[in-house]
């Protein structure tokens, strides 16, 4: 177990993380746009992701493709539920390289690893390797998720995170952490700032699915669920700021963000 995960075992939260892996759906690329990826989006998150790099910070990135494919979806209208996975591990691949022109043109380097074979376009994932560009400090962005359809990007993130021993992982999202409900219909719903994987799991709270959480769970891998839209809020995270919800194994009950138990 790393430091700042026995810190957290022991009820203390982490001043800093030193390798984190973030998690951004494909989504979070589109911008105002119905389609594709907005470059503008592109600067916004890398030239946070450098700010991390240059505080030390190592950096390994997992993308989603929904923002150009969802396989699941295109199974619901006929298609084969894993032709349509393989396809949406492609769109994950087109999402990184944008995300790699991004960041290199902040003077980050990046490499971009991908679980399905293209040399001409992407290293094969090589969990030493990928330890290694992260020891050398660069920042990793891992595609294709797993490799294998019928599991989400969530879950190759859990898998990665777990896998390069990252010290938590950062579930970028659309709101500002996990709520007892859904904070769109319901304008009282409150916002928790600690949450045990039990209880997530137990709610069935659509923060990730129950595969990733369960590897995190077994892990011992803190999750932090937090705002993208929000600038500097990826900094914030790495740094080890209370930013929108942590879960993890430590908390003995849910508690809001006013401090009370939920």
């Amino acid at each position: 177990m790393s430091d700042a995960a026995a810190g957290a075992a022991a009820g203390e939260m982490p001043e800093g993380y030193g390798r984190v892996l973030l998690k951004l759906s494909g989504e979070a690329l589109l911008g105002d746009r119905p389609y594709g990826v907005d470059p503008a989006i592109c600067v916004f998150i890398a030239k946070q992701v450098a700010e991390v790099h240059r505080l030390g910070v190592q950096v390994g990135i997992v993308v989603g493709g929904g923002n150009i494919f969802r396989g699941m979806a295109a199974a619901a209208r006929g298609m084969d539920r894993a032709t349509g996975d393989y396809i949406g591990m492609l769109a994950t691949v087109m999402n990184g390289l944008a995300l790699q022109d991004a960041l290199e043109k902040e003077s980050v380097p990046t490499r971009v690893m991908t679980a399905i074979a293209m040399n001409e376009v992407a290293e094969p994932y090589i969990r030493r390797r990928a330890i290694r560009h992260l020891e050398k400090g660069r920042v990793a962005i891992f595609v294709a998720g797993t490799g294998n359809p019928y599991f989400t990007t969530d879950t190759a993130a859990a898998l990665r995170a777990v896998e390069i021993n990252a010290e938590v992982l950062l579930k970028a999202t659309k709101v500002d952490g996990v709520y007892d409900s859904d904070p769109v219909a319901n304008p009282s719903a409150q916002r928790y700032a600690e949450l045990a994987y039990a209880d997530l799991l137990r709610d069935q709270l659509k923060v990730m699915d129950a595969t990733a959480v369960s590897l995190c769970m077994e892990n011992d891998l803190p999750i932090v669920v937090f705002d993208l839209n929000h600038p500097d809020n990826i900094t914030r995270v790495a740094a080890g700021d209370l930013v929108g919800t942590r879960i993890s194994s430590a908390v003995a009950a849910p508690t809001t963000a006013g401090g009370a138990p939920a």
